[in-house]
């Protein structure tokens, strides 16, 4: 399916579909563009800069430099396309839960202890893998097939990376319920363990490698070289 024009004068579409093809068509997964850019895009359109953003709530990854340290504060980061929303059913189906009011989005991440449901990372930590990226977390709606087969939409709590890596895949709770009988009765009780108390055990182990991965790179190879002399 061949994409329209961005620019094209009878495309029947608004700024946000027009600023993603412009994305796509002129800027490319990858590079970079400023708000003057935008605005040079679409001329006498108030706020466009802002319709590009909501480009978010649709997956799309656009960096500033609160994300990617590298980039300096009028450049943004064109990172990676999301939903087509050129396509309707496509943008329909994807459209962001944007009828929830504040209160209702602080109460599902309260629910979710701040905190990625996909990765566990909480919103302004930086990534392990990435320390130029920051966690921006959202709301999103998540298909899933509960422990008795049915179907159906719940709101979770993500950070941007995952929710843009995510495949569409629904959250299996029947699956997770039959992998749990499988694991023998102690498992099993320390897994309801965990459960009620809303975290994972660890043990002295778990928490010296988690405090070791904390310390900056020259601390680790100090550690590191007093282990190995």
């Amino acid at each position: 399916m061949s994409l329209p024009a961005w620019n094209d004068p009878d495309i029947k579409a608004g700024t946000m579909i027009r600023g993603a093809l412009w994305l796509v068509q002129q800027v490319g997964e990858g590079n970079t563009f400023t708000k003057e850019q935008v605005r040079d895009a679409f001329p006498g359109v108030a706020q466009a800069d802002r319709r590009v953003r909501d480009l978010r709530a649709y997956g799309w990854i656009i960096d500033t430099n609160r994300e990617d340290a590298t980039l300096v504060a009028e450049d943004q980061r064109f990172a990676k396309a999301g939903i087509p929303v050129w396509d309707p059913a496509a943008r329909r189906a994807a459209a962001p839960p944007s009828a929830l009011s504040a209160k209702d989005k602080q109460a599902v991440m309260a629910r979710d202890d701040y905190m990625c449901t996909v990765c566990g990372i909480s919103g302004g930590e930086t990534y392990l893998d990435d320390s130029n990226q920051t966690a921006v977390l959202s709301i999103t709606r998540r298909e899933t097939v509960l422990p008795d087969g049915l179907g159906v939409t719940q709101l979770v709590t993500e950070c941007k990376r995952c929710r843009a890596g995510s495949d569409g895949t629904p959250a299996r709770a029947d699956v997770v319920l039959a992998d749990i009988k499988t694991l023998d009765p102690d498992d099993q009780r320390r897994l309801a363990r965990w459960i009620a108390q809303g975290r994972r055990g660890s043990t002295p182990l778990d928490r010296v490698w988690s405090s070791y991965r904390r310390l900056p790179a020259d601390a680790r190879d100090e550690i590191r070289s007093t282990l190995e002399a």
